[in-house]
């Protein structure tokens, strides 16, 4: 057999590393598939000479697509110059999405050999940013109005010499310093409820529920004149739950139903099941929700009526402890409202754990 010639086996190592660079390419392709964004590479004259299959939404694209795509290569262009380039891109879609683009220069023994540019969705990252943002001056806000008002009663007493006056003003002063205790706990309790991503869950009676929520509200309530009627429970019917929880969520409901309602009025609590679910359903009389505020009555610190909030004590923070009590333990709740008419709250949690 005939020896190989020093050309044939050149050849041959050079089919070889061919070959192996091949296949280095298609397992680095096959990384950047999997990256969880958009990845383009560039040769050192620009030209694109990888794009993993995330990237490829923006190729040829329009609109917003377009945009994106305009953002690559003008980055990728200053990255090819040698610096480090990015620009964030507010999308509003649909969906609205907010873009980070970034573009980095590649070097191999310290000779520029093309550019990489990198698209990362941050739209849950600013949104989350944006919601601390607003919760921290929301905080801020509720617990400036309390401090001030302790500050100066507190001045007022000290100058004040008459014993009626100074009574008057400790009374306004507990009242107030009730009010900023309140809000810590609603605070605290919120925080403990969004940390556990999954509560721990226990079986545990409707009946159980009821009866131990409208016991934590009925002082409140036979106060303001405003009688709490267990209308029916499914007395067989239990959740998996967290008991203390659940119950915040329902007592958060009665409490704001009796808060709203003018005094004789009635607020009415049952529970029932429907399918796979357990409903509780909270009805008050009162002077229900305008339309424009449905959608908002949920969030933290939002007050349909802020001088009756004001009056009875209300942090606003407790349809948000109801809402997040219910994601929590995979549910729905809902509200039905007429203003002078009265609201329904139901609060739907499924009877069995779904892993």
């Amino acid at each position: 057999m005939p020896k190989a010639t020093a050309p044939s086996r050149e050849l041959a190592e050079v089919r070889a590393e061919a070959e192996t660079s091949r296949e280095e390419l298609q397992r680095l392709v096959q990384v950047l598939d999997a990256v969880d964004g958009c990845v383009v590479v560039a040769d050192p004259f620009g030209r694109r000479v990888l794009r993993n299959v995330a990237a490829e939404r923006f190729a040829g694209a329009r609109l917003s697509g377009a945009l994106v795509e305009q953002a690559v290569n003008e980055l990728t262009a200053r990255a090819l110059a040698g610096e480090n380039a990015e620009r964030e891109l507010e999308l509003f879609g649909p969906p609205r999405e907010v873009l980070l683009v970034r573009a980095v220069p590649l070097y191999e023994d310290g000779e520029l050999i093309g550019a990489a540019a990198f698209v990362r969705d941050v739209s849950e990252a600013r949104r989350v940013e944006s919601v601390r943002r607003d919760f921290v001056a929301n905080v801020s806000h509720e617990l400036k109005t309390p401090i001030g008002a302790l500050a100066l009663l507190a001045e007022t007493m000290a100058l004040s010499d008459d014993a009626e006056t100074s009574h008057r003003l400790a009374e306004q002063v507990l009242r107030e310093a009730d009010r900023l205790g309140r809000i810590v706990d609603d605070l605290l309790d919120l925080s403990i409820i969004e940390a556990q991503e999954m509560p721990e869950r226990h079986p545990i009676g409707v009946r159980a529920l009821v009866n131990a929520a409208v016991e934590r509200v009925r002082a409140a309530a036979d106060v303001a004149g405003i009688p709490i009627s267990v209308v029916s429970v499914d007395d067989d019917a239990s959740i998996p739950c967290d008991r203390r929880q659940v119950v915040s969520a329902i007592a958060n409901l009665l409490d704001n139903a009796v808060k709203y309602s003018e005094a004789g009025g009635q607020v009415e609590i049952s529970a029932a099941v429907s399918g796979d679910r357990a409903v509780f359903t909270v009805r008050d009389h009162g002077i229900g929700i305008p339309s424009r505020d449905l959608e908002r009555v949920f969030e933290r610190f939002y007050r349909v009526d802020r001088a009756r909030s004001r009056m009875t004590g209300g942090t606003g923070l407790g349809l948000s402890i109801v809402r997040h009590v219910v994601q929590a333990h995979g549910g729905e709740v809902m509200v039905d409202s007429r203003e002078g008419e009265g609201s329904t709250f139901q609060l739907m949690f499924p009877r069995e754990t779904h892993g």
